[in-house]
């Protein structure tokens, strides 16, 4: 299996607790039942499941993309979390919500941005993907 560079080793890191740090600073919001979660999934019709739903989800995917043997597998989680998020943003909720600037929005979007990076980087990794991998 090809190693990582150093450079791309770094990125990785960087790019993980990043993602991970963003995912799990939007779980307090999610798990205590904040004001704007709740407006959010209450626009969407998930509330309350949805939003407990993808707390945990992202609970999960923060803790993989902290071990670089599950990293990859945590990133795709996350990509499965935040794309449906970031399409609710474009044809429901809307870019701004309550005011808040697009914020969450674009936070939305550097977690797809980040845990694709890392999906690419750390692919490999991946049960599927390695195997095909290593047998060339």
């Amino acid at each position: 299996m090809q190693q990582l560079t150093r450079k791309q080793e770094i990125l990785g890191w960087v790019a993980q607790l990043v993602v991970a740090a963003v995912l799990l600073q939007t779980l307090f919001f999610k798990f205590t039942g904040a004001e704007e979660s709740i407006y959010i999934f209450t626009t969407l019709g998930l509330e309350p499941w949805g939003r407990i739903g993808s707390g945990v989800a992202e609970l999960v995917a923060s803790v993989l993309l902290l071990a670089p043997r599950t990293a990859a597998l945590g990133a795709l989680l996350a990509l499965g979390v935040i794309s449906p998020a970031i399409l609710s943003h474009l044809t429901v909720l809307g870019i701004e919500v309550q005011g808040d600037g697009g914020l969450l929005f674009a936070l939305a979007c550097f977690v797809f941005l980040g845990s694709a990076l890392v999906l690419w980087l750390r692919r490999r990794s991946l049960p599927i993907v390695g195997d095909r991998f290593r047998a060339s």
